[in-house]
C-alpha cells in the first residue's frame, strides 16, 4: 500500500507543477510587452539627440521625445574611437572603448531632457592621437495606454 501511495503522491506533485507551469507560461504570454527592432531613421521620427557635446570624455546633450506618448529606458550607446595621430604607424594598445549610458528620467510627448555622462574611470591621458567620440540612441521604451 505503500508504494501505492507513494506514486499517487508523486503524480499530484506532478500534476501541479505541470498546471503552474501551464498557469506561468499563460500569465507571462498575456502580460508581456511587444518588442519591435526599429531602425535609425524611425527612431529619429521618436527621438532626437540634440546641443551634443564632449569634453576629456564627458558626454552631455538633450534627448527630445518627438512622439504622441511618453519614453522611458532610453538608453545611449557611447562610443570612443580612438585615432592615432600617425595611422601608418600606430601605437600597440587602443584604448578605445564603448559603452551604454540608461537615462532614468520618462520623456513626455513633446519633451526633452538633459543627460550628462562621465566615464568611470576616466579615459586615458595618451599622447600620439585622440578619442573621437559619438553619442546614438541605442533603445527605448514607448509607454503607449491600452484602449
Amino acid at each position: 500500500m505503500t508504494l501505492a501511495n507513494d506514486g499517487r503522491r508523486r503524480a499530484t506533485r506532478f500534476g501541479m507543477i505541470v498546471t503552474a507551469l501551464i498557469l506561468a507560461t499563460t500569465w507571462l504570454g498575456t502580460s508581456a510587452q511587444a518588442q519591435k527592432v526599429r531602425s535609425e531613421e524611425e527612431t529619429a521620427r521618436i527621438l532626437a539627440l540634440e546641443k551634443v557635446t564632449a569634453r576629456d570624455g564627458v558626454v552631455s546633450g538633450e534627448v527630445r521625445n518627438k512622439a504622441n506618448h511618453p519614453v522611458r529606458d532610453v538608453q545611449l550607446f557611447i562610443r570612443y574611437t580612438w585615432l592615432w595621430d600617425d595611422e601608418r604607424h600606430p601605437g600597440n594598445i587602443d584604448p578605445g572603448t564603448s559603452t551604454y549610458y540608461t537615462l532614468k528620467e520618462t520623456i513626455p510627448s513633446g519633451g526633452k531632457i538633459d543627460f550628462t555622462y562621465k566615464p568611470s574611470p576616466p579615459l586615458p591621458k595618451i599622447a600620439d592621437g585622440r578619442f573621437d567620440t559619438s553619442v546614438k540612441i541605442a533603445g527605448f521604451t514607448e509607454i503607449i495606454p491600452q484602449k
